[in-house]
């Protein structure tokens, strides 16, 4: 055939090589200044050989040691699990919510829940701060900047990555097991509690370490809403002292926070794949069953 030229950009190997070159250009400035904090010196761009000084070899200077770099650590750890501890449950039951209403205002509250993904943080910290310091209204009158207000903070918008990683089990799962539960005789809550949670389950993992991942990289929100040293998170430390004298011991904290949302992010992935495999294999082992059967 003769006509239309070729696409090249269309080649699955060239939209691979384009891919793998991003990925290198994103990650490997990372993966540098991670490997810097191995240095033998103090120099943060002049390898000086390997060492593991800055992690824990220097009793003064390195990462175990140093009471900021610690505080800021278990800080991030705090604020996560808290986040993850309050954004999972109230996504959840805000995602079966929104499932289930098909009456007035149910367009209304689709649009609000999707509105912090699309607001620009920012606007959301600011917006945040002058709530808990300007308006004079109970409850927010009685929430002061600090480890409360930046929870909040974070929760705010990390709720709706909940909502949108479990409505999108919620659709693929259908309402047949429940409407199955409750020809067997269940209740509305335990059909929810015996047929509906456990199916939901590998997207309420994946959520839960999503928000997990979302609150260490935090950086914006936790700002505003942090009062003095003590609300200091390892995102805030590190955009306080990246640009002075620090040691490659600021290069390993940085590494632990990568580490930290790499792992979530990566563990919440393979969690829901997994579980998804597994729910799958039995279905269709019935199937083959079924088929061997029939013939």
């Amino acid at each position: 055939m003769t006509g239309r030229p070729r696409n090249p950009w269309g080649r699955p190997r060239v939209l691979a090589a384009v891919t793998w070159l991003y990925v290198a250009w994103s990650l490997v400035p990372v993966a540098v200044a991670m490997l810097f904090s191995f240095n033998d010196g103090r120099s943060r761009s002049v390898w000086q050989g390997f060492s593991t000084r800055w992690w824990w070899g220097d009793p003064s200077l390195s990462l175990l040691h140093n009471a900021d770099y610690t505080h800021a650590l278990t800080h991030s750890l705090t604020l996560a699990l808290l986040d993850m501890a309050i954004a999972t449950p109230l996504g959840v039951a805000l995602a079966l919510g929104l499932a289930r209403w098909r009456g007035r205002g149910s367009r209304a509250a689709n649009l609000l829940m999707l509105f912090p993904l699309v607001t620009p943080e920012l606007v959301m910290a600011v917006s945040l701060l002058l709530l808990f310091t300007q308006v004079a209204v109970v409850p927010f009158a009685l929430v002061e900047l600090g480890i409360g207000a930046q929870v909040i903070g974070q929760v705010t918008f990390s709720l709706p990555y909940v909502v949108v990683v479990v409505r999108g089990r919620l659709l693929s799962i259908g309402g047949e097991y429940e409407e199955a539960a409750r020809d067997l005789g269940a209740s509305p809550a335990q059909a929810l509690r015996l047929a509906l949670l456990p199916l939901l389950s590998p997207a309420v993992v994946a959520s839960a370490l999503l928000v997990f991942a979302l609150s260490m990289d935090d950086f914006v929100v936790t700002q505003y809403m942090a009062s003095d040293q003590s609300t200091t998170s390892i995102p805030m430390l590190l955009y306080g002292s990246a640009r002075g004298s620090a040691t490659p011991a600021l290069n390993a904290l940085a590494s632990v926070m990568v580490v930290l949302t790499l792992a979530s992010t990566g563990l919440a992935f393979t969690t829901y794949r997994l579980a998804l495999r597994r729910m799958r294999e039995p279905s269709q082992a019935a199937l083959r069953e079924l088929m061997a059967r029939e013939a």
